[in-house]
């Protein structure tokens, strides 16, 4: 039975592969639309991090890619809530509809019916899951998708001289235990709140992320549904702090974030898509896995280099790897330097399900797009070595015994879809990046080394 899920695993890897290759060449050639399609096309709710922005841009993108020569942004009239249509040469006319009220009304609307795709800043909650069951598993890698990285960043007014701060003290200052700048090296005035409001997603990661079950939010801080809105409020207040998505700092300044025992971290494109910047997170899409194929075909584009290409634009974190040298100066650990020095690094970190050696649902997609990087001629010199790390076990040596078998993991992953790589490297719970939840540790860098 292992051996029969083993092959089923490579079959469905090596389909996935074909059909991911071809959305991600420069020429997306998607499928015109049947004579008979006209009127909406479906409906999309929740996130306001996602639906503010990002998704009317995929859509258009979208639509542009299926032949509509004339695609417009309609608004409802309603706050946070629009029409993207496109219309083709023959006059027919296509829609879908966007509503971005916070991550929760996804799951509303996908049970109600109201939705049939849902955005969502943070994963699907147990609960929410289990009334979904009507339409399936919506956990599963069918189910749930990765769209975009993004960091939440903790925003301050551009001019104030406080740089970095840890976790803890940032959930002190929501929860009004610390009330002046001066109290953290600034200058003496007042900290003033601005948070977003309980329905939204960016709301629901600080919460998880920031206060935990420790800490609760001030009652003086001042509630927003737009990530936008509370930016420019920050940026105007001298005294102002706020949390926002990455793509929403706009002029105000984000501060590096850290744990004690591991480095502070300012959200960037490389710490944000290798997840090690503390406060990283995923932006997702879900859809009931017997989703009609337009909506699949519409996920898909989401997910392909068009798509990513869009999530750049709009000032998200693509997930497209790319290669970079990186800045080795700080490294301590002898081992690891000597295992990495003259490699590039990939901005992708394989991670697994919490408890297990699994790979997670990104994984299983970052996996087909190594395999699709690692075929194109320019990469051919190139191979792939992988390097395990995990969190703190009763001994040294098990926990790199752990972080190599991790590693294992990738490079069998990777093999089913005849990508080789070099000897693995596991070097146990060395460089943590986060020193409260111990499971975003056990983690496998993908770099790239050249052969001689």
């Amino acid at each position: 039975m292992k051996w029969f899920a083993m092959r089923l695993w490579a079959l469905f890897l090596a389909f996935s592969l074909l059909f991911s290759v071809s959305l991600q060449a420069n020429d997306i050639v998607l499928e015109p639309f049947d004579s008979a399609t006209r009127g909406k096309l479906f409906t999309v709710k929740g996130s306001n991090t996602v639906g503010a922005a990002l998704m009317p841009a995929l859509v258009e993108a979208y639509l542009l890619a299926k032949g509509a020569n004339d695609v417009i942004r309609e608004p409802s009239g309603i706050e946070n809530e629009s029409r993207i249509v496109g219309t083709f040469t023959n006059g027919t006319q296509v829609f879908v509809d966007i509503a971005a009220h916070g991550s929760s009304t996804s799951f509303q609307g996908l049970a109600d019916g109201s939705a049939d795709l849902g955005m969502s800043s943070r994963p699907i909650k147990p609960t929410e899951a289990e009334s979904l069951a009507h339409l399936d598993d919506m956990q599963s890698f069918e189910a749930e998708k990765v769209l975009a990285i993004d960091g939440l960043a903790v925003i301050v007014h551009p001019e104030n001289n406080v740089a970095r701060l840890t976790t803890n003290t940032v959930a002190r200052i929501f929860a009004g235990e610390i009330k002046r700048w001066s109290e953290l090296g600034g200058k003496d005035i007042a900290i003033n709140l601005y948070a977003r409001d309980d329905k939204s997603g960016t709301w629901d990661t600080f919460s998880s992320l920031v206060l935990g079950k420790t800490f609760t939010l001030d009652k003086h801080a001042r509630r927003f549904e737009s990530n936008d809105a509370l930016s420019g409020r920050v940026a105007g207040d001298p005294g102002g702090i706020g949390f926002v998505g990455l793509a929403a700092v706009n002029r105000a300044k984000p501060l590096a974030i850290y744990d004690e025992g591991t480095e502070p971290l300012l959200p960037s494109q490389m710490t944000v898509a290798t997840e090690d910047y503390r406060l990283s997170r995923r932006l997702f899409l879900y859809m009931p896995p017997a989703s009609d194929p337009l909506l699949a075909e519409f996920v898909a584009f989401a997910q392909s280099a068009a798509g990513q290409t869009q999530v750049a634009n709009i000032g998200y974190v693509s997930q497209v790897p790319i290669a970079v040298t990186p800045d080795l100066e700080g490294i301590t650990n002898e081992d690891y330097l000597q295992a990495v020095t003259g490699a590039e690094r990939l901005s992708v970190n394989i991670r697994f399900r919490e408890g297990s050696a699994e790979l997670d649902n990104k994984a299983r997609q970052d996996i087909l797009r190594l395999a699709a990087l690692m075929q194109s001629p320019d990469r051919r010199h190139q191979k792939i070595l992988l390097v395990g790390f995990g969190d703190t076990k009763d001994t040294e040596s098990r926990s790199r015994v752990l972080s190599k078998l991790r590693a294992t993991q990738v490079k069998s992953a990777l093999y089913q879809l005849g990508i080789g790589t070099q000897p693995v490297q596991g070097f146990g719970a060395i460089m943590p990046v986060d020193g409260t939840d111990k499971t975003r540790n056990q983690r496998v860098e993908i770099w790239l080394t050249t052969e001689q």
